[in-house]
């Protein structure tokens, strides 16, 4: 049987990624293993922006405080649940930085939420979750919340 004993869990705050998190920590739980939360902050380029833009150094602080305390709280929820968990919090692009994260852990499993895009969005940026799975270096369960679509 496989053992799940590091399982990376990108965590965007969607009910997806919560709804994922809570299967990671049950997976964690029957397999002994540890869980790293992920969440990695990106502003895509502006399509059609003037190059002069500068955007505030203080906006990016801002950013990643306000992302690096909810990736606080979904720890303590891990914690509570008895287990292990360590917290990578990144700016770059989701997807890049998901499969970079696995292979740096050397991840066993990705737990990860899906929020299907539609139309042309899907077919210009793609799919996060499709993406992940074509390019992980280890197995990847996608979870979705029903309640939320």
């Amino acid at each position: 049987m496989t053992q799940f004993s590091k399982i990376l869990v990108p965590i965007d705050f969607s009910s997806h990624s919560a709804k994922a998190l809570g299967l990671a920590i049950g997976l964690a739980k029957t397999f002994g293993g540890q869980i790293h939360l992920l969440h990695a902050y990106h502003l895509p380029p502006l399509v059609g922006m003037p190059d002069e833009i500068v955007i505030p150094p203080d906006f990016w602080t801002g950013v990643r405080d306000a992302a690096g305390r909810k990736l606080e709280k979904s720890a303590e929820k891990v914690k509570a649940a008895g287990l292990a968990v360590e917290t990578h919090l990144v700016e770059y692009a989701p997807s890049d930085a998901i499969i970079e994260t696995a292979k740096e852990i050397k991840a066993d499993l990705i737990v990860m939420g899906t929020r299907g895009l539609t139309g042309l969005k899907h077919a210009l940026l793609g799919s996060v979750a499709e993406r992940t799975l074509r390019l992980a270096p280890c197995p990847v369960l996608t979870v979705k919340d029903e309640a939320a679509t």
